[in-house]
């Protein structure tokens, strides 16, 4: 129950020749708050209720408990979510013995992409493609709970 993640920026959209795999998400939040987030999410032709809990000093491991669910519940739980739906294509990338998800995002989101890695520990290494750019592990700004009500679009960096 413990998520290991490392996430990245895109340099360029090689990743998808690369990618085995492509679903489009559409997910929001019953709860946004970095203790407790609780995501409603339906990916292809399934629906899932996640709880992650508040990430660790360095912003790569957190609790995290995820529960499939009937895509009908998860539509009406939507509609109870906090403003700001999250919506992307998640694309699949075998690298080495690791699998990347390429996140490319839309609406208020558009123009951002993302990819993570999950790993086993929190010094495992890991090949990275051409593609991978600046590490965001600990950057809040790049996590789909605050995109959802913190826009990507919207930022003036």
């Amino acid at each position: 129950m413990l998520e290991i993640e490392r996430k990245f920026l895109i340099t360029s959209a090689a990743y998808k020749k690369e990618a085995f795999s492509q679903n489009r998400i559409k997910q929001g939040y019953l709860s946004s708050v970095p203790e407790r987030t609780v995501r409603v999410r339906l990916k292809g032709n399934k629906a899932y209720i996640t709880i992650k809990g508040v990430s660790n000093a360095i912003g790569m491991s957190r609790f995290e408990w995820e529960k499939e669910i009937p895509v009908n519940e998860a539509e009406n739980l939507l509609l109870l979510c906090e403003k700001g739906i999250i919506d992307k294509t998640r694309f699949e990338v075998k690298i080495g013995i690791h699998t990347y998800e390429v996140d490319e995002f839309y609406g208020e989101n558009e123009g951002l992409v993302i990819a993570e890695i999950e790993l086993q520990s929190e010094n495992e290494t890991f090949e990275k493609p051409s593609w991978l750019g600046k590490e965001v592990t600990n950057d809040k700004r790049y996590y789909n709970s605050y995109l959802s009500n913190n826009p990507y679009k919207q930022r003036v960096d």
